[in-house]
């Protein structure tokens, strides 16, 4: 991972040639967005979210981040726009009563205490840009989250500060401005396989490559935007799989190898990939890598 970065999560409009959306949407959210339950719950108990916190979840995707936060009693609105299969995802886990919803909302609170929930305290989920949650009858937003790991992409910075220069003006003075990323690359065993993108993209590398996390990369996003640390944390997200296939779908998923696709092809990438976890590989089969994550907690002035 996240990576998972600007996109830890699939991106529709940056996916590799061929790929099937909903497939990839349903590895992402079944296999590989739990590796980050770790890093949620550790921004959420610091800053103490629930019962009066408003939170918009910037590249929400399939929605876990918000339906944790609602859990613990957040008012919720998720804004994404790059893909639609994802946001399917989230509608069904967070909105089940809406057209498309499951009507069983996944975490411990039952059916009866979500239906409750009315106006300004409603979940939403919204296709567009930060601008497109703008609701001027609700209160101003406490915590902003973007969760997708910044600093692995060539790019991925650039695009996350347009993203909050767009969703800051929404947020109440002194809102917490929550940015991730991975943490020191010889500290994620990741890192090995993620180097295999790199190599296979290299022809691509200037239109987001893969690239190693740098110490200040959250930092600088914050300085560029405007906003005043407050704070910092590192949390261990280890990445777990029932095995090497299991690995490489969720993998894949994220969209870190969407370049080495396009400048090889899917089954040389299946192959070296699943090369690369062989070291990783644990004598019951399982595909195990430990990981530490960044996150960056931020003031708007």
């Amino acid at each position: 991972m996240t990576p998972t970065l600007v996109r830890q999560h699939p991106s529709h409009a940056g996916a590799a040639p061929h790929v099937d959306l909903r497939a990839r949407a349903r590895d992402w959210s079944e296999i590989q967005e739990r590796m980050l339950v770790p890093l949620y719950e550790a921004v959420y108990e610091r800053l103490d979210v629930g019962d009066g916190t408003r939170m918009l979840g910037l590249g929400c995707g399939s929605g876990l981040a918000l339906l944790m936060a609602a859990s613990r009693g957040a008012a919720v609105t998720g804004v994404d726009s790059r893909s639609p299969e994802l946001l399917a995802l989230a509608r069904q886990r967070l909105l089940p009563g809406a057209p498309g919803g499951s009507g069983t909302p996944e975490g411990p609170e039952p059916p009866e205490a979500w239906s409750t929930r009315a106006g300004a305290d409603a979940p939403r989920i919204v296709e567009g840009p930060p601008g497109s949650a703008a609701d001027p009858t609700a209160p101003a937003f406490t915590l902003v989250t973007a969760f997708e790991p910044t600093g692995c992409l060539a790019d991925d910075s650039d695009g996350l500060g347009e993203l909050l220069a767009r969703a800051t003006p929404l947020a109440a003075r002194g809102a917490a401005v929550v940015l991730t990323g991975w943490g020191p690359p010889e500290r994620c065993a990741t890192t090995s396989v993620l180097r295999v993108a790199a190599r296979l993209a290299d022809p691509l590398r200037g239109a987001g490559g893969w690239r190693p996390a740098l110490r200040d990369d959250l930092e600088e996003v914050a300085q560029r935007a405007g906003l005043r640390p407050d704070g910092s944390g590192r949390v261990a997200c280890p990445f777990g799989y029932a095995g090497p296939d299991s690995a490489v779908r969720g993998l894949l998923s994220t969209g870190l190898f969407d370049a080495a696709i396009a400048a090889t092809d899917r089954e040389q990438v299946d192959k070296e990939l699943a090369e690369s976890l062989h070291p990783h590989q644990r004598p019951d089969g399982t595909v195990w890598m430990p990981n530490v994550f960044r996150y960056l907690i931020a003031r708007v002035p």
